[in-house]
């Protein structure tokens, strides 16, 4: 997907672990919103690793950096992903 932006990666590596609708309003807890649950978070990571080409150390597997597509993408930034 070289086309794709940040965005549709990260929905498309969302889409990978649950079949839920994913809150229209990015800041909305993924968690709160049973979208993901404490099980989920190292499957979402792993397909955020797969799909960026990045490695998420385990001082940053805390799912309040994970809690909403806004924080998601602004870990990527971070990131350089």
């Amino acid at each position: 997907m070289p086309d794709a932006t940040r965005r549709e990666r990260l929905l498309n590596a969302l889409k990978k672990v649950t079949t839920a609708q994913i809150p229209a309003d990015d800041s909305e807890s993924l968690f709160e919103s049973g979208l993901l649950d404490s099980f989920a978070l190292p499957d979402l990571i792993s397909a955020l690793e797969e799909e960026f080409s990045i490695k998420v150390p385990d001082r940053d597997l805390n799912p309040r950096k994970f809690d909403s597509v806004a924080r998601i993408e602004t870990y990527l930034e971070e990131h350089g992903a």
